[in-house]
């Protein structure tokens, strides 16, 4: 649904201004404004709008449709929290997160499969991290993990090879995209109302006359759309994904993190060789390189991904090899915390990109843990983009960051800053603890 342009008087006008403007907020008018349809945004709107029934909320989403990016282009795993420094929010979200999303397909009959996970180890250099991985799962409380040898190995993955594993067989899968959706039906059932093809631009305090300073006074900040139509509302959540930082920046907070978009290309097994993956297979993550590296993915709809790379995306929603925006482009660059994290990756990054252009490189990859893969065997698949806070010091920000701002409108929005995977597995928990931070901030 997009928003319904009113035509407005020519300037100079007078009173018919001033009745344009309170038609204006009369139609679009809220208590909070959730900028974002993605699946942390829907959940967060859910939660807030189940908290405050008597309040209005509304969701802006630039899109036409919901989940489209990075809700809509991911693995689909239901992480169940093995990798997290124990006591971050990412291991207690994680945890929490993903017993609510089971307990919520369940009520919805949603599908999903609790096909479980292995993290292989290949090397023997690999298996003191294994172990370490380990106890740091229990450390987190992630339920019925324990280490395997290469008989269970092969009893639960036939074609796959390895010293020892971590058997994590709370882990599963699930189309994202139909949770986000659920979400917003949850959202709008509950008096909730969705914009899309609403790209904000804009926020700022509204300046009303003396006639309007009542309602002015109860609807203070105008969030403004590309195509001039404006939102009157008190307060603002943004879950912005890959442009969070530009909202930030838009509303006069800091523009730290930055977002460096990294693109994802997975292959997928041709249908007659998904047989040879049941639940997901995972490397021993090497703390040296900063993305995981390849992992086999089974799919909803019983194919198999296989992936992804990380390379850097010259478009923030560039799903495609030579997709390019200039001003994306100059924006990713000129940032000295990028060239920073190239520097001390470099050979990464080399190989990354070499694989990126060379399918038998990434089938290379696979074939440590799976030998029968075969460059006949995959196909190239879909990408996605990530979005990767990155601090001026060239660090990547591993853990989920919420800000506000001072002054008029800042201290009117939160923003969610970086929400990276396990978001869509910790949805509903991080849904409970923005709900909890916007009534403290906000005093609803």
């Amino acid at each position: 649904m997009a928003v319904a342009a009113l035509l407005r008087p020519r300037a100079g006008s007078g009173g018919a201004e001033a009745v344009w403007r309170a038609q204006r907020r009369q139609r679009s008018t809220f208590d909070v404004v959730v900028v974002g349809a993605g699946i942390v945004g829907l959940a967060s709107a859910r939660e807030l709008v189940r908290r405050h029934p008597s309040l209005a909320f509304a969701v802006l989403e630039k899109e036409q449709e919901l989940a489209h990016h990075q809700s809509g282009h991911n693995s689909g795993v239901i992480h169940s929290g093995i990798y997290y420094t124990p006591g971050s929010l990412k291991a207690k979200l994680c945890v929490e997160g993903a017993a609510l999303c089971y307990e919520y397909c369940d009520q919805k009959g949603i599908p999903y499969k609790q096909c479980g996970k292995l993290i292989v180890a290949v090397e023997q250099d690999e298996i003191p991290r294994l172990k370490a991985l380990y106890k740091r799962g229990l450390q987190n409380n992630v339920p019925g993990l324990k280490l395997i040898g290469t008989k269970e190995i092969q009893a639960k993955e036939p074609f796959c090879r390895g010293l020892m594993a971590l058997d994590s067989p709370y882990t599963g899968i699930v189309n994202y995209k139909q949770v986000a959706q659920a979400y917003a039906a949850d959202f709008q059932e509950a008096g909730g109302t969705i914009f899309t093809d609403f790209e904000v631009t804009n926020m700022e305090m509204a300046k009303e006359s003396s006639s309007e300073s009542e309602d002015g006074l109860k609807y203070p900040v105008i969030v403004r759309n590309s195509k001039g139509e404006e939102i009157y509302c008190r307060h603002i959540v943004t879950c912005a994904g890959l442009y969070s930082d530009r909202l930030s920046e838009i509303s006069g907070c800091s523009p730290e993190p930055r977002i460096v978009p990294f693109r994802g290309d997975y292959l997928v097994l041709k249908p007659e060789k998904s047989y040879m993956v049941k639940g997901n297979i995972y490397p021993v993550p090497n703390p040296r390189f900063p993305f995981l590296g390849f992992h086999f993915t089974p799919r909803m709809d019983g194919s198999v991904w296989l992936g992804p790379n990380a390379v850097l995306a010259f478009k923030r929603e560039g799903y495609k090899l030579f997709d390019f925006n200039t001003g994306d482009f100059l924006d990713a660059v000129s940032y000295s915390g990028l060239w920073k994290l190239v520097l001390r990756n470099m050979s990464y990054g080399v190989n990354e990109m070499y694989r990126a252009c060379f399918l038998s490189a990434q089938v290379k990859q696979l074939q440590k843990f799976i030998p029968e893969v075969t460059v006949n065997d995959v196909l190239r698949g879909p990408s996605g983009v990530r979005a990767q806070a990155l601090d001026s010091d060239g660090n990547l920000v591993d853990d989920f960051v919420f800000d506000g701002g001072s002054g008029d409108i800042g201290s009117r929005i939160l923003h969610v800053r970086n929400a990276p995977s396990p978001a869509a597995t910790s949805s509903l928990a991080i849904a409970k603890m923005i709900a909890d931070e916007v009534k403290q901030r906000f005093e609803l």
